[in-house]
């Protein structure tokens, strides 16, 4: 918690209580009572885009987390400064009835100990490292074990859990957060200095764009940077998404191992329970005897995403769809895969931000990304970034209703 701050306040800081309708009045009225609150608003009253910055906690070494909060009057997104994360998205169902439909807590500690990477900007390298060791440059690296014999999203002390530095971005069209982390050489046993920046952008037309960008130091590196949010489009505690409906352009996937480690096929997804080219309930076919949903508990795969893009150089990616309340989430991304995670860990140990348990197939997770294991895997995209170069990837996801 925030030094000497109520619960409530938390709460109403990370939007618990509205903020996603507020006017900018309210937001006005607010910042007024409290003086460590920073309002901008821009644009008409119809789509007003606004930002608003309040303390969330403080670290056991003194460091302050803020919560940052932007909205365009219909959607509203709260992110951190802890791990670059984001810890509530509200939108609309098709009655206009508000929900957060993101997974995450109302206090620091318990993002600290508890969080299975809630909503966080994971990296250096996100997705799992075979053995959590690679070779680059004829030297061989050693990544901290943290998911059985393998390291999973940087090892045990990841981008999830450092501070990031937090830059607010506006224009007439889109308002948002850029974070910044400046990652030491060495860091988690990985080489060179990686300064990365994700900027993650809500427009008047409820994408959420997130930017990715990074550079690296003093040696060649490995990265594999992406958000790890998970969503129930009915609404965080709200139950099992296995009702909810998957669209996925990804004629491949890659198979796992009994370590969910990529052996290196890239296997077709048709005639499979992968295999969602056509609108299927997540459900479906969860439980059938498929061995590589006995090896995950379910969804917890690469996919390899279609090779069309759009304008943008984008490719449509996915789109889920909550039958009941009506809402959609769609995902483009000029990343080359994506990993989808039907919630099998979620065991009912903590309780979310809602106060609600989060139990096994409560939330899905879609995190856009190159391929895990890439480093030991030569036929994969390459996650190499040398000194000189300069990784860029976007990923946006669209709320809707249908």
């Amino acid at each position: 918690m925030p030094d000497n701050l109520p619960r409530r306040q938390v709460l109403r800081t990370a939007g618990a209580l509205g903020l996603g309708a507020a006017t900018a009045g309210a937001l006005a009225s607010t910042a007024a009572a409290n003086p460590t609150t920073t309002v901008a608003a821009m644009g008409s009253h119809h789509g007003r885009l606004s930002i608003r910055k309040d303390p969330f906690g403080t670290t056991p070494e003194g460091v302050k987390v803020d919560v940052y909060t932007f909205t365009n009057g219909r959607v509203t997104v709260s992110m951190l400064t802890w791990g670059a994360t984001i810890q509530r998205v509200e939108t609309p169902d098709r009655k206009g009835r508000t929900k957060n439909i993101s997974l995450g807590f109302d206090n620091l500690p318990d993002y600290a100990a508890l969080s299975p990477y809630f909503g966080s900007t994971v990296g250096r390298y996100g997705n799992r490292i075979a053995k959590g060791r690679f070779t680059l440059d004829g030297q061989t690296y050693q990544i901290p074990v943290n998911n059985g014999e393998n390291a999973l999203h940087g090892g045990t002390i990841g981008f999830d859990k450092k501070v990031w530095k937090a830059k607010v971005v506006q224009s007439d069209k889109a308002v948002g957060v850029a974070f910044t982390y400046v990652s030491p050489d060495g860091e988690m046993g990985f080489p060179g200095e990686l300064t990365s920046t994700v900027t993650y952008t809500l427009d008047r037309h409820d994408n959420l764009r997130i930017d990715y960008q990074a550079k690296v130091a003093g040696k060649a590196t490995v990265q594999n940077l992406t958000n790890h949010v998970y969503f129930n489009l009915a609404g965080e505690g709200s139950g099992s998404i296995e009702g909810h409906v998957l669209e996925l352009n990804a004629p491949g996937y890659t198979p796992v191992d009994e370590g969910l480690i990529p052996t290196g096929e890239i296997a077709k997804t048709a005639g499979t329970p992968f295999d969602f080219s056509r609108p299927t309930p997540i459900g479906r076919r969860l439980r059938d005897d498929h061995p590589q949903l006995v090896i995950g508990r379910g969804y917890d795969h690469n996919f390899v995403l279609g090779e069309k893009t759009d304008e943008d150089g984008l490719r449509f990616a996915a789109r889920f769809w909550e039958p009941e309340d009506g809402r959609t989430v769609t995902v483009h991304t000029s990343q080359p895969g994506a990993q989808f995670y039907s919630g099998n860990f979620l065991d009912g140990t903590f309780q979310g931000i809602g106060g609600k348990t989060y139990r096994q197939g409560d939330a899905f997770a879609f995190e856009t990304q190159h391929f895990p294991d890439s480093p030991n895997q030569p036929a994969f995209p390459s996650t190499t970034l040398r000194p000189g170069e300069t990784f860029r990837s976007t990923t946006v996801y669209t709320f809707g209703t249908k």
